[in-house]
This record gives C-alpha cells, structure tokens and sequence, in this order.
C-alpha cells in the first residue's frame, strides 16, 4: 500500500506541533517560572505561580495527570504508562489512517492530533503529568487550563468532525 498524497505535510504538521508544544514547555517549566521565583514542580505553591498576560490570558502552571480536561485522572504509575501508551498507540494509529487520506484539510486535522498526542506523552513519560500552563478568562469565568498539544488535538478533533459531519462527501 503506498503512502497518501498528504504523508509528508501532516507529519511536518505533526512535527512541528511536537516541536513548539515541547519548546513551550520547557520554557514555561525551565525558564519562565524560576526567573520568577515559583518552582513549577512545587505542587503544593502553584497557585501562587501566576502571570497575567493579556487582559483575558494568564500563565497558570498547573500539571494535568489525566487526559483533556482532566479526565481519567491518573495518580500511580501504572495509571501514567497506560495514558502514555494510549497516546502513543492513538497516534500510531492516526499515523496508519493518514495513509489513506486524499483530503488535504482531514490530513492537517491528523497532523494536529498526532503532534499533540505525542507532545502530551512525553510529559507523562518526563514528567508523570502533562504541564498545562495558558489560561483564558472573561467576565469572571476561567476555563480550562491547557497547552499548545490540547489546543493542536482540539483543533484536530473539530477539524474531524467537520469533515465527517459537516462538510458534503461526494458521491463516488
């Protein structure tokens, strides 16, 4: 079986994804928060560790031991290699269905989610839990604390569902 037209820009897009959730992170976690005297590993201090951005966007460090939105949350080892694995396995086989794609818009989709299930697993391999660290808020309400890999994978999933829903399929 020979490789889709769009192999090569969904695993750039991946890669790229990878790359810039991973850069992030490690600045958030290795640089931007110990210039500013919090210790990001410090559970028990993070909510200390807190810097306004934007009017409606904050750098909040939190570590998220389950999947998106904290769910499954995961607090043994066990827990963690399984949610790795599941990532890793999830991305294999987003991998294995964009071989098959001919839509340019469904490959970035899986570009997306590839990178950032990857970039996610990493932290739990790393880390045992996944920094999520952007925050956005308005009018009283803060939603989800999150990261470039959850926002690629959010991205991802929306683009899914928009072309297996929304957008007309041609009849063959």
């Amino acid at each position: 079986m020979s490789a889709g037209p769009y192999v090569r820009f969904a695993s750039l897009v991946a890669a790229i994804i990878f790359i810039a959730d991973q850069l992030s992170k490690y600045w958030i976690v290795q640089l931007f928060w110990p210039a500013r005297g919090c210790d990001p590993f410090n559970n028990t201090r993070l909510i200390e560790c807190r810097a306004e951005i934007l009017p409606f966007m904050d750098f909040t460090m939190t570590w998220n031991p389950g999947i998106s939105f904290g769910l499954l949350p995961q607090d043994s080892d066990l827990g963690r290699w399984l949610l790795t694995l599941f990532s890793i396995v999830a991305a294999i086989g987003f991998f294995i269905w964009l071989w098959r794609v001919e839509q340019r818009f469904l490959a970035l989709a899986i570009g997306l989610i590839i990178g950032g299930a990857l970039g996610n697993a990493v932290d739990r391999a790393v880390y045992g839990a996944v920094a999520d660290f952007m925050s956005l808020h308005g009018f009283g309400f803060y939603w989800y604390i999150f990261n470039v890999a959850d926002v690629a994978i959010v991205a991802g999933a929306a683009g899914l569902l928009y072309e297996m829903v929304i957008r007309p399929t041609k009849s063959p």
